[in-house]
Protein backbone atom coordinates (compact mmCIF):
# COMPACT_ATOMS: atom_id res chain seq x y z
CA UNK A 1 0.00 0.00 0.00
CA UNK A 2 1.28 3.57 -0.83
CA UNK A 3 0.47 7.19 0.34
CA UNK A 4 1.17 6.20 3.61
CA UNK A 5 2.36 9.62 6.21
CA UNK A 6 5.20 9.06 4.87
CA UNK A 7 7.54 8.36 2.02
CA UNK A 8 10.91 7.04 3.34
CA UNK A 9 11.62 5.84 6.80
CA UNK A 10 14.85 4.89 8.48
CA UNK A 11 15.79 2.44 10.87
CA UNK A 12 19.31 2.87 12.16
CA UNK A 13 20.69 -0.11 14.58
CA UNK A 14 23.20 -3.10 14.91
CA UNK A 15 21.13 -6.07 15.60
CA UNK A 16 23.79 -7.66 17.25
CA UNK A 17 20.96 -9.97 17.52
CA UNK A 18 17.49 -9.06 16.21
CA UNK A 19 14.38 -9.63 19.00
CA UNK A 20 10.83 -9.05 19.13
CA UNK A 21 11.28 -4.72 20.37
CA UNK A 22 13.12 -4.82 16.70
CA UNK A 23 10.29 -6.20 15.25
CA UNK A 24 7.93 -4.34 16.63
CA UNK A 25 9.37 -1.02 15.63
CA UNK A 26 9.84 -2.56 12.26
CA UNK A 27 6.23 -3.37 11.81
CA UNK A 28 5.35 0.27 13.56
CA UNK A 29 7.34 1.94 10.56
CA UNK A 30 6.13 -0.10 7.81
CA UNK A 31 2.53 0.82 8.85
CA UNK A 32 3.68 4.46 8.46
CA UNK A 33 6.18 4.54 5.76
CA UNK A 34 5.44 3.73 2.14
CA UNK A 35 9.03 2.74 1.96
CA UNK A 36 11.62 1.56 5.17
CA UNK A 37 15.29 1.62 4.71
CA UNK A 38 16.92 -0.40 7.35
CA UNK A 39 20.71 0.61 7.60
CA UNK A 40 22.65 -2.38 9.49
CA UNK A 41 25.41 -0.25 11.97
CA UNK A 42 28.49 -1.23 12.76
CA UNK A 43 28.65 -3.27 9.82
CA UNK A 44 32.14 -3.36 9.99
CA UNK A 45 32.60 -5.09 13.03
CA UNK A 46 32.42 -8.93 13.89
CA UNK A 47 33.48 -11.53 15.94
CA UNK A 48 33.56 -9.72 19.43
CA UNK A 49 31.12 -10.05 22.62
CA UNK A 50 29.54 -6.58 21.14
CA UNK A 51 29.66 -7.34 18.15
CA UNK A 52 29.45 -11.10 17.46
CA UNK A 53 27.96 -11.00 13.71
CA UNK A 54 29.23 -10.38 10.35
CA UNK A 55 27.03 -8.01 8.78
CA UNK A 56 25.46 -10.51 6.26
CA UNK A 57 24.47 -12.77 9.14
CA UNK A 58 22.81 -9.61 10.57
CA UNK A 59 20.90 -9.20 7.10
CA UNK A 60 20.01 -13.05 6.85
CA UNK A 61 18.04 -12.30 10.05
CA UNK A 62 16.40 -9.05 9.56
CA UNK A 63 15.94 -10.65 5.49
CA UNK A 64 14.23 -13.77 7.28
CA UNK A 65 12.01 -11.70 9.60
CA UNK A 66 10.53 -8.62 7.57
CA UNK A 67 10.79 -10.00 4.42
CA UNK A 68 10.60 -7.62 1.03
CA UNK A 69 8.83 -5.15 3.64
CA UNK A 70 12.34 -3.14 3.79
CA UNK A 71 15.79 -2.33 1.87
CA UNK A 72 18.62 -3.36 4.50
CA UNK A 73 21.95 -1.69 3.73
CA UNK A 74 25.44 -1.76 5.56
CA UNK A 75 26.38 1.28 7.46
CA UNK A 76 29.58 0.63 9.06
CA UNK A 77 30.99 3.37 11.44
CA UNK A 78 33.38 6.40 10.70
CA UNK A 79 34.30 6.82 14.54
CA UNK A 80 32.92 10.17 15.48
CA UNK A 81 29.94 9.21 17.29
CA UNK A 82 26.26 10.20 17.30
CA UNK A 83 27.38 13.86 16.27
CA UNK A 84 26.12 16.30 13.36
CA UNK A 85 28.97 14.83 11.96
CA UNK A 86 27.30 11.05 12.17
CA UNK A 87 23.80 12.32 10.80
CA UNK A 88 25.60 13.75 7.70
CA UNK A 89 26.96 10.47 6.80
CA UNK A 90 23.91 8.68 7.47
CA UNK A 91 22.01 11.10 5.14
CA UNK A 92 24.55 10.51 2.62
CA UNK A 93 24.43 6.98 2.80
CA UNK A 94 20.72 6.77 2.71
CA UNK A 95 20.78 8.98 -0.56
CA UNK A 96 23.35 7.18 -2.10
CA UNK A 97 21.49 3.31 -1.36
CA UNK A 98 17.61 5.08 -1.96
CA UNK A 99 17.89 7.93 -3.98
CA UNK A 100 16.56 10.80 -1.58
CA UNK A 101 16.56 11.46 1.82
CA UNK A 102 14.53 10.21 4.40
CA UNK A 103 11.44 11.35 5.74
CA UNK A 104 11.15 10.35 9.31
CA UNK A 105 13.69 8.30 11.44
CA UNK A 106 12.40 5.65 13.40
CA UNK A 107 14.51 4.94 16.29
CA UNK A 108 13.42 2.83 19.78
CA UNK A 109 16.56 3.98 22.53
CA UNK A 110 15.95 6.39 25.48
CA UNK A 111 18.53 9.13 23.90
CA UNK A 112 16.88 11.04 21.21
CA UNK A 113 18.50 10.79 17.66
CA UNK A 114 16.81 13.44 15.63
CA UNK A 115 19.57 15.53 16.50
CA UNK A 116 21.86 13.65 13.99
CA UNK A 117 19.90 16.06 11.45
CA UNK A 118 20.25 18.96 13.55
CA UNK A 119 23.09 20.26 10.75
CA UNK A 120 21.00 19.41 7.35
CA UNK A 121 20.09 22.32 5.90
CA UNK A 122 17.06 22.02 3.69
CA UNK A 123 16.39 18.58 4.98
CA UNK A 124 12.90 18.08 7.16
CA UNK A 125 13.31 14.53 8.83
CA UNK A 126 10.74 13.77 11.51
CA UNK A 127 11.23 10.85 14.44
CA UNK A 128 9.15 8.29 15.62
CA UNK A 129 10.35 7.22 18.44
CA UNK A 130 9.26 3.71 19.92
CA UNK A 131 9.05 2.91 23.49
CA UNK A 132 10.22 -0.64 24.53
CA UNK A 133 7.50 -2.65 24.52
CA UNK A 134 9.15 -5.16 26.49
CA UNK A 135 12.24 -4.94 28.56
CA UNK A 136 14.71 -6.25 26.14
CA UNK A 137 17.96 -5.49 24.47
CA UNK A 138 20.35 -7.21 22.27
CA UNK A 139 23.40 -7.73 24.97
CA UNK A 140 20.88 -9.49 27.49
CA UNK A 141 19.96 -11.62 24.42
CA UNK A 142 23.42 -12.52 23.83
CA UNK A 143 23.53 -13.18 27.27
CA UNK A 144 20.70 -15.88 26.56
CA UNK A 145 23.61 -18.24 24.43
CA UNK A 146 26.38 -17.65 26.59
CA UNK A 147 23.81 -18.92 29.52
CA UNK A 148 22.72 -21.63 26.85
CA UNK A 149 19.03 -20.31 27.67
CA UNK A 150 17.23 -21.09 24.70
CA UNK A 151 13.86 -20.47 26.35
CA UNK A 152 14.42 -17.09 27.11
CA UNK A 153 16.06 -16.30 24.10
CA UNK A 154 13.26 -17.61 22.27
CA UNK A 155 10.56 -15.77 24.40
CA UNK A 156 12.15 -12.19 22.81
CA UNK A 157 12.67 -13.92 19.44
CA UNK A 158 10.67 -13.74 15.85
CA UNK A 159 9.82 -17.59 15.45
CA UNK A 160 11.21 -17.83 12.01
CA UNK A 161 14.59 -17.62 13.31
CA UNK A 162 14.44 -19.91 16.55
CA UNK A 163 16.28 -22.77 13.76
CA UNK A 164 19.17 -20.64 13.88
CA UNK A 165 19.46 -20.67 17.78
CA UNK A 166 22.74 -23.47 17.42
CA UNK A 167 24.29 -21.75 15.08
CA UNK A 168 23.85 -18.39 16.26
CA UNK A 169 25.00 -19.44 20.23
CA UNK A 170 28.17 -20.90 18.36
CA UNK A 171 29.03 -17.46 17.10
CA UNK A 172 28.16 -15.79 20.27
CA UNK A 173 30.34 -18.30 22.25
CA UNK A 174 33.02 -18.09 19.72
CA UNK A 175 33.42 -13.81 20.46
CA UNK A 176 32.59 -13.79 24.07
CA UNK A 177 35.79 -13.13 25.43
CA UNK A 178 36.84 -10.43 22.72
CA UNK A 179 36.37 -7.37 23.98
CA UNK A 180 38.02 -5.71 21.46
CA UNK A 181 35.90 -2.83 19.21
CA UNK A 182 36.14 -0.30 16.73
CA UNK A 183 32.13 0.66 16.62
CA UNK A 184 31.26 3.53 19.42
Amino acid sequence: MKNKAFKLGIIVGRFQTFHTGHLDMVDKACAVCDRVGIFVGSSQECGTLKNPFTYEARRSMLQKVCGDRVTIWPLPDIGVGNTAKWGEYVLQQVRMRLGKAPDLLISGKEERRISWFDGASGISVAELYIPKTIDMSATRMRQFFIEDNKAAWQRYTPSVLWDDYEAMKKTVLAAKDNLQTASI
